[in-house]
């Protein structure tokens, strides 16, 4: 019995932390504590009204605000509109970023490379040509990213056996007051691109996947693994 008047006092998710609710809690609670005196003789020890303003309290204290945030996108301005982050109040360092993305050849595709016997030439090498390229042209393909001056770009192309892929891992590094993930990022988006590019004559059936950073360093934010 009990229950199900707790049960009918409680509303809709929805409808949790509104001023009817408490009242509703409130109310089914003081029925019980009249209802327990009648049976007991008295009201109970810990009074369950006392409970219920405790608990609204603790609702109310506990529901989010939904005009705060606990961060903030740079690169939006106050009315939401896009903007490039000036930088020219931070401090130049030593920056330093590595990416990584895999393509999926499959075992016809991953044959024909390994032997060096794709119509358009040596896959590996043009494909490490282009993610090197691609890293100096950053800022030209992402509008809001600062022309770097990068002092160093590597791109490295692994085939695997395991599952007829190639790994791509992409270096960039800089000194200055921006860092140099998305240049890294960029070199081997574009360089499995190009992967794709060189062999979708031999297959469609080619998927590039897991471009994330791998490791950053330099900066405010200092440095960055990728643990998952």
């Amino acid at each position: 019995m009990l229950l199900r008047k707790i049960v009918a006092a409680c509303p809709q998710s929805k409808r949790m932390f509104s001023s009817s609710v408490n009242h509703g809690y409130e109310s089914a609670i003081q029925e019980l504590n009249k209802e327990m005196e009648s049976v007991f003789g008295g009201p109970p020890a810990n009074g369950l009204a006392s409970s219920a303003s405790n608990l609204n309290n603790e609702i109310q204290l506990s529901s989010p605000s939904m005009g705060e945030s606990s961060f903030e996108l740079t690169h939006t301005g106050k009315s939401g509109e896009a903007q490039m982050v000036d930088v020219s109040q931070k401090e130049s360092s030593k920056r330093n970023a590595i990416a990584v993305c895999k393509v999926i050849l499959g075992k016809k595709v991953f044959d024909l490379v390994l032997a060096n016997q794709m119509g358009k030439g040596d896959v590996l090498s043009v494909a490490k040509i282009a993610g090197i390229t691609a890293a100096k042209q950053t800022s030209n393909l992402i509008p809001l990213c600062h022309n770097i001056n990068l002092s160093h770009v590597q791109v490295d192309l692994r085939l695997n056996r395991e599952d007829f892929s190639v790994t791509i891992e992409g270096e960039a590094a800089s000194t200055g007051k921006t860092g140099v993930e998305m240049e890294a990022m960029t070199a081997v988006s574009i360089a499995g691109l190009t992967v794709y590019d060189m062999c979708k004559a031999a297959s469609k059936d080619i998927a590039i996947t897991d471009i994330r950073l791998k490791h950053k360093s330099g900066g405010k934010s200092g440095e960055f693994w990728w643990t998952q």
